[in-house]
């Protein structure tokens, strides 16, 4: 190997190393995009209360389209009729009264800019049931770290055009590395 076959091998390297991270960066940073995340829960993720009469998630943004399911240990549901939204807070209503036990609430939202939001967070019941209050302000309100997920596609299509504008750069980005390799492979074969 000549000593310009050796630095045309480390220039290429150079260029493919900042276009890779490049790529990283922009990978990294389409998820830091500011979509709508469940602020609180009531109960809360974790806690043990006596029996609720509702669920309240309440957001960082208005949601529509909310979908709440209560499942107890045997998988069977425990909510009453749809979930309402009512601002940032998402409200379900409870069937009848839980009996002592671990309960799991999954939560599914549609965002405003029309990303779905889905989550699931567990939470323990004992004692006497809660009696509701007047207003919809939940019993209790420490904040819920639900594990949240949003499928990759939903967090990278549809609804706003950011979500568009990280697919076209990383595609660009991909394109130019592609470019890159097959320029530097061309180079040191010769042809």
């Amino acid at each position: 190997m000549t000593r310009a076959d050796a630095r045309r091998r480390g220039a290429a390297g150079v260029v493919v190393a900042v276009l890779c991270a490049l790529a990283a960066v922009l990978v990294a940073a389409a998820p830091a995009q500011a979509h709508t995340t469940l602020k609180e829960a009531s109960p809360a993720k974790d806690s043990t209360v006596p029996p609720p009469s509702q669920i309240v998630l309440t957001f960082n943004d208005e949601v529509m389209v909310p979908r709440v399911v209560v499942t107890d240990a045997g998988g069977a549901t425990h909510q009453s009729g749809a979930a309402q939204v009512d601002g940032v807070k998402v409200i379900q209503a409870i069937e009848g009264t839980l009996e002592p036990g671990t309960y799991t609430v999954s939560w599914r939202v549609v965002a405003q800019d029309g990303h779905p939001i889905t989550g699931t967070y567990d939470f323990t019941v004992e004692g006497t049931p809660q009696t509701p209050t007047a207003s919809a302000e939940p019993a209790q309100t420490a904040p819920a770290t639900p594990e949240v997920s949003a499928s990759p596609a939903a967090s990278q299509s549809g609804g706003g055009s950011s979500g568009w504008l990280w697919v076209v750069l990383a595609a660009l980005v991909i394109a130019a590395v592609a470019g890159g390799v097959s320029l530097v492979r061309r180079r040191a074969s010769g042809r």
